[in-house]
């Protein structure tokens, strides 16, 4: 977000008072998504007695355990936690044969035993991109965090903060003291949000990184500005100790793509675009129609589905260039390929099974078709546009796989909460994504646990499952590995043995800081707000 925008982003606030909410979508300008207009639902209630198992020592019995860290699975395992930490892993046996106590990890009187056996353990997972509700309005904190916890999300960084940082850091604390039932949160703020007016000097945009820093920002997200406010940005945020990420926004990538930016010290990359541009070989803007309006999200996404095609071709010398000095760079590509997909297959996200059960009507009315609204571009989509976009991500997933077996850092992210993503399910798609482009199921886990903790410095802490480290787990009756669709919330559509259609659930238990969360309870209470929400005349 340029000074400039951040301006009108302050007169949309006051504006926002007197109009309807879609109005407002008409006038955002390019980098003002409309996650800067959100306004907060309710705050997260606390934690409720009967929320979660907690105590001293808990012990794991008899788990298949996927570390994160690449390693193929083992098991039977017992994991000790104690005081929220993993104490110890201990293997107990071999698979298909009776576990033998004598060499198990003896329980003392309080701990509490809970019977694994033949459950896949992972790491709990780090959704990159987890905006607290989108920007549809009213969306409660609850909903959303329910959600993630329910699909084993147990870290998210939350990009820009637009709901306020004060509100955004009021729920990191209260969540990193287990009062509420939420994943930790990693605050990121939207560069320029709370200044008193556009920020147009390098003293000024270095003053505004102090300030946020200083009130407790873990990172900023730009979305453009010029190079010399992001070279003071960017340097003062390296000072600081702050994270940056960036979503190169259309209108200011011309003058700053992917590369131009990580040489300045940008750490994070979101979404794709940037990439494509600097990877141009025969031009340096895409090649837009004369028509092309920006503010006209047909227009926007339309001309973005072209964007790769334009690309250098596959291993080029230039493919193989921008590829190698990224990854000197120690840059990390967090793609959210989930976010989009409904631009390669519209009826797919339109009628996925969820919908019913757990998407808010306030959601739904955000994600139908409307000239006001970001991300709602479904003006006239057609086949050839579908087609467009398939191609699209086949050299986008191409570039991802190739970063990836070259060493580069490629994290899990979803920026649910638009164009028919719901939070939790949104991120489980991104996995089997991962998986389409090329990464093996354990480089998924990889990207999805460890690979987000080193990009987020907290690799020490969580992110695998490690002697030493935070007790954050996921909990599957059925092998992800095999198959990620026993990872939904609505579990995955198959035949049993009586030849009888069923869905298979996978998701057991979510564990954050140790404690041990029913993920199938979290996901009863999200669609009990949905119901009350459907009973409740929408204003």
């Amino acid at each position: 977000m340029t000074s400039t925008q951040f301006g009108f982003y302050r007169f949309l606030i006051v504006l926002k008072r007197v109009v309807s909410q879609s109005l407002i979508g008409f006038f955002i300008l390019v980098g003002i998504s409309s996650h800067a207009i959100a306004e907060p639902g309710a705050k997260a209630p606390e934690r409720k007695a009967n929320e979660g198992i907690q105590a001293e020592r808990i012990i794991l019995r008899g788990g298949i355990l996927v570390n994160g860290e690449g390693a193929p699975p083992r098991g039977p395992v017992d994991i000790l936690i104690e005081k929220g930490r993993i104490k110890n892993i201990r293997s107990v046996g071999y698979p298909g044969v009776p576990i033998k106590e004598n060499g198990r990890i003896k329980a003392k009187v309080g701990d509490k035993e809970i019977d694994v056996e033949g459950h896949y353990i992972l790491p709990g997972f780090i959704d990159m991109h987890g905006h607290i509700g989108g920007s549809t309005k009213g969306v409660p904190a609850e909903y959303v965090f329910k959600l993630w916890l329910g699909h084993g999300i147990t870290t998210i960084r939350e990009p820009g903060s637009f709901n306020g940082l004060d509100w955004v850091l009021e729920h990191k604390e209260r969540s990193d003291k287990n009062t509420i039932v939420a994943p930790r949160i990693v605050p990121y703020v939207g560069f320029g949000m709370g200044n008193k007016g556009p920020i147009y000097t390098a003293k000024q945009a270095r003053a505004w990184v102090q300030k946020v820093a200083k009130e407790g920002a873990a990172g900023i997200k730009f979305f453009g500005a010029t190079p010399k406010i992001m070279d003071a940005a960017l340097d003062e945020a390296q000072k600081q100790g702050l994270g940056t990420m960036m979503h190169h926004a259309q209108l200011n990538v011309m003058s700053m793509n992917v590369l131009d930016s990580a040489r300045k010290g940008l750490t994070t990359m979101e979404h794709w675009y940037g990439l494509p541009e600097a990877l141009f070989e025969d031009k340096v803007i895409q090649h837009y129609p004369a028509q092309y309006n920006y503010n006209n999200e047909m227009h926007r996404f339309a001309e973005a589905g072209k964007l790769w095609e334009q690309a250098t071709d596959v291993n080029s010398p230039h493919w193989q260039q921008v590829r190698d000095e990224l990854i000197d760079l120690d840059f990390t590509i967090n793609p959210t390929m989930t976010i989009y997909e409904a631009s390669r297959d519209l009826m797919r996200e339109r009628q996925a099974v969820w919908h019913k059960d757990y998407t808010l009507p306030t959601l739904w009315k955000f994600f139908e078709p409307s000239r006001y609204a970001h991300g709602s571009y479904w003006f006239d989509w057609t086949t050839a546009d579908e087609i467009n976009w398939k191609k699209n991500y086949q050299k986008w997933m191409t570039f991802l796989n190739d970063y990836k077996n070259h060493g580069g850092r490629v994290t899990t992210g979803s920026d649910s909460g638009y164009i028919y993503k719901i939070f939790g399910f949104g991120y489980i798609r991104e996995l089997e994504l991962l998986q389409e482009a090329g990464f093996h199921p354990l480089e998924v886990i990889q990207s999805a646990t460890l690979n987000g903790a080193e990009a987020l410095g907290m690799a020490d802490e969580i992110g695998s499952v490690t002697i030493g480290k935070r007790a954050d787990l996921v909990i599957s009756t059925h092998n992800p590995l095999h198959n990620f669709k026993v990872l939904y919330g609505t579990g995955h559509y198959q035949l049993d043995e009586n030849n009888t259609p069923t869905r298979v659930k996978g998701l057991k238990y979510t564990i954050k800081d140790g404690i041990v969360y029913d993920s199938q309870k979290l996901l009863e209470d999200v669609r009990e707000i949905v119901k009350q929400a459907k009973q409740t005349p929408q204003s």
